[in-house]
């Protein structure tokens, strides 16, 4: 099998990096060597940016028009590519393919929101606001944007970025993940052959260096960041202390709330998807399961349907959940696992030793369940990252929301019930910024912001919906009057009235 070198992208060409600090990409079932990934120097990556400036002096003048055509030639290739995408995802990081499919479709939401550009960007206008006078405002795209993202979506987290960065009239540089960036770089190579002219869009490719390098760089103007919340708080701090605009989408612990009135396998079988599918590995996965008065009756069940998930190669469509992408990443589950043993959790499904014939190389860790785990174990207040799911029992919705709310994260949260009454009560109530009712995983679609809070995010505005559209560009407020040919002055105006 070949192995791919992956190359950047810089002013529209594919560009062989002249690093010589390379790293080998591996395929998580197998451990085989599918592609090697250069960590840019910083001279590459500032040869990125200075294409992308060079790019934004014609492209943030190009016709929003010329835009959409542009977003809408790019959904329609994506969709087209869907497959191709998706086994690159499944092949580097090792989700199912249903998954990664799924991935790519949620993806493509955000660049079919793009493509409403034409009324998104949109000023407001006040005619005679004062003695004719007209005030406006104007939209107007920022310069050159930076993103980073996380491996665990090489495609989507992409996607809640550049799209609608390129398409307010900004240029961008990519920076995705080095343990699977075949996808994201699949993903740019779309973009280009659906008209994106050279420079708008740059790809560079590294670690720590290169994202500070991003961060601090003074031709950037903006950074968003999707990603653990130790490195994304640092990068935030860089990227704000040198006087950028930021984002950063950080980790989690999500819960979900199951009331005693729910529709008991719909609730169970959604709790164990959002759990476990990805292998965990999703920023959103509900990762706690506060049962609620008699909820907690429903354990067995939970821990039966656990045992009856399928582990195995992305590749098979039959598996539930494949492998963690790497086998850092498995010792990090399993020495959580142990701490949870040691910490007195009741370890109902163990997934560790789990084997896939014909893998036995795979990163692979079976569906794990704790019961009576406590708030200060590292298991709950740790950020585990992998198929391991912690119960928690209470008595009332009162105590599951105060449980929640004192958590210092608030990316997301759901809540299986068939009572209006207590499903408007926890939306209202619990503190965290996205709510989902009888749905597990919470991610609005593309035309709302992705909107997590507290420790889960730094910056005013997120991804994806109005608020992308706000990161992206900068208010202009124009105040304007113009003269008949022969008006007279009526003399000097010398107070802050406009008259």
């Amino acid at each position: 099998m070949s192995i791919r070198e992956i190359s950047m992208l810089i002013d529209g060409e594919p560009v062989a990096s002249q690093s010589g600090n390379w790293r080998d990409v591996v395929n998580p079932a197998t451990q085989e060597v599918v592609a090697r990934v250069p960590f840019c120097t910083l001279e590459e990556v500032d040869r990125a940016v200075a294409s992308a400036k060079t790019a934004f002096a014609s492209w943030r003048k190009t016709p929003l028009s010329k835009r959409m055509r542009i977003m809408l030639k790019f959904q329609a290739l994506m969709r087209e590519h869907t497959a191709e995408l998706a086994a690159l995802i499944t092949e580097e990081h090792g989700k199912t393919l249903p998954d990664a499919e799924g991935e790519v479709g949620r993806g493509l939401e955000v660049v079919e929101h793009a493509c409403s550009i034409t009324s998104l960007q949109l000023g407001e206008v006040a005619e005679n606001a004062a003695n004719e006078v007209d005030v406006y405002t104007l939209n107007q795209p920022l310069g050159v944007g930076a993103g980073i993202t996380a491996f665990n979506f090489p495609v989507m987290l992409p996607c809640f970025m550049f799209p609608l960065a390129i398409a307010t009239g900004n240029t961008f540089v990519l920076k995705p993940s080095e343990q699977d960036p075949s996808s994201s770089m699949r993903l740019a190579q779309l973009a280009l052959e659906a008209g994106v002219p050279a420079g708008v869009l740059n790809v560079v490719h590294g670690g720590p260096e290169v994202a500070n390098r991003l961060c601090e760089h003074p031709d950037i103007k903006a950074m968003s960041f999707i990603g653990s919340t130790t490195v994304g708080t640092q990068l935030y701090r860089r990227a704000s202390d040198a006087g950028k605009r930021a984002q950063a989408m950080l980790g989690a612990k999500n819960h979900c709330v199951i009331m005693p009135d729910a529709n008991r396998s719909q609730a169970i079988n959604n709790l164990l998807g959002s759990a476990f599918g990805a292998a965990g590995q999703r920023c959103m996965a509900n990762s706690v399961v506060v049962l609620v008065g008699e909820a907690r009756q429903w354990l067995d069940d939970i821990a039966e349907g656990a045992r009856k998930m399928k582990v195995g190669p992305g590749s098979e469509r039959s598996a539930d959940l494949g492998p963690l992408v790497s086998p850092a990443a498995k010792a990090r589950v399993e020495e959580l696992i142990a701490s949870g043993e040691q910490e007195g959790a009741r370890l109902l499904v163990d997934g560790r030793g789990v084997t896939v014939a014909g893998y036995p190389d795979g990163n692979f860790i079976g569906p794990t369940l704790f019961a009576g785990v406590k708030a200060e174990m590292r298991i709950y207040h740790e950020e585990i990252f992998g198929p391991v799911l912690c119960v928690v029992e209470v008595d009332t919705l009162d105590d599951a929301i105060a449980f929640i709310n004192a958590n210092p994260n608030g990316n997301g949260t759901s809540i299986f019930t068939n009572s209006g009454w207590v499903a408007r009560r926890f939306e209202c109530d619990v503190d965290v910024g996205q709510v989902g009712i009888n749905v597990p995983i919470p991610v609005p679609v593309a035309y709302f912001s992705f909107t997590g809070s507290r420790g889960s995010k730094l910056g005013d505005l997120g991804p994806n919906g109005k608020q992308a559209i706000s990161f992206w560009t900068q208010t202009k407020t124009v105040t304007s009057r113009w003269f008949e040919p022969e008006n007279v002055s009526s003399g000097i105006n010398s107070t802050i009235s406009l008259g």
